[in-house]
């Protein structure tokens, strides 16, 4: 017992070190932190790390008792304790990526207000309770903020709340339509509109091709690990050698390759993070 104990929390120490590594790399550069946040995500440190060691323990003792390996149950621990941070980098992509394709429509739904005889002001007003969904809840408070504020300093909070590369570009362009466009706010919206559109499909071919990869490279790092715990799920020949040095040193040097591979496959696959180059308030 207390050598699970003691592996437990040995596995528990190296998914923590492996997840403290791959920190910078699975944090969007546009992420707005607070004191208590996990750079990237929007949980509480105490939050994440309590999720993490908890699914490495569980998921070691699991097959601890499907194998009675402690070298074949750490590794499948350690990758399994790197899933909440994926889930959850994956699901703030998503909603920030559903802010980027809904603007198109919502600079459609801006030039429709402004052809019809609103001002521009008005227009992004009514993107609140009329315009696509994400976009409405972006500016719920734009009216409040236009009136105490200023227009522009309304589209600066907005922009810093939704803090990704398109919005900086779209929230630009809006500022300087509303100062300087004069009768062209039209022209320049329809532009925007088209252009937006473009790069959003340009963004979508990337990661289309680069799934592919990601999951054939997921697959081959799985496959062997799975055929090794149904291989020692029984007692027979394959657990006995598992259990001697040599088997253990197999083990160990596998899941250290393996490893290697994962990391290098995710570094070839991986799409740079686009700079926020308007980032910050004027």
């Amino acid at each position: 017992m207390v050598r699970v104990v003691a592996a437990s929390v040995s596995s528990a120490l190296a998914v923590g070190g492996l997840v403290w590594m791959m920190r910078g790399r699975a944090s969007p550069p546009t992420e707005k932190q607070d004191g208590d946040g996990v750079p990237g995500l929007d949980v509480s440190r105490s939050q994440f790390w309590s999720v993490v060691l908890g699914v490495a323990v569980a998921t070691f003792a699991l097959f601890y008792g499907l194998t009675g390996l402690v070298v074949v149950s750490t590794v499948p621990a350690v990758v399994v304790a790197t899933l909440p941070r994926a889930y959850l980098s994956r699901s703030r992509a998503r909603r920030v990526a559903s802010v980027q394709e809904a603007w198109p429509d919502g600079l459609r739904d801006i030039l429709s207000s402004i052809r019809s005889g609103s001002s521009l002001p008005m227009a992004l007003e009514s993107l609140a309770g009329f315009g696509p969904g994400p976009l409405r809840q972006a500016f719920q408070g734009f009216g409040m903020y236009a009136r105490s504020l200023g227009v522009v300093p309304a589209l600066e909070v907005i922009k810093e709340d939704l803090a990704d590369p398109t919005s900086d570009r779209v929230i630009e362009v809006l500022i300087l339509a509303y100062e300087r466009g004069g009768p062209m706010v039209g022209e320049i919206l329809a532009d925007l509109a088209e252009a937006t559109t473009r790069d959003l499909w340009t963004m979508e071919q990337i990661r289309t091709e680069a799934l592919e990869h990601k999951i054939n490279s997921r697959v081959v790092f799985v496959l062997p690990w799975l055929v090794l715990v149904a291989m020692t799920a029984r007692s027979g020949a394959f657990r006995e050698f598992y259990a001697t040095p040599v088997g253990l040193l197999v083990a160990v040097v596998g899941g250290a390759l393996s490893l290697v591979g994962i990391t290098i496959a995710s570094k070839l696959g991986a799409t740079e993070d686009e700079p926020r180059v308007f980032a910050g308030s004027r």
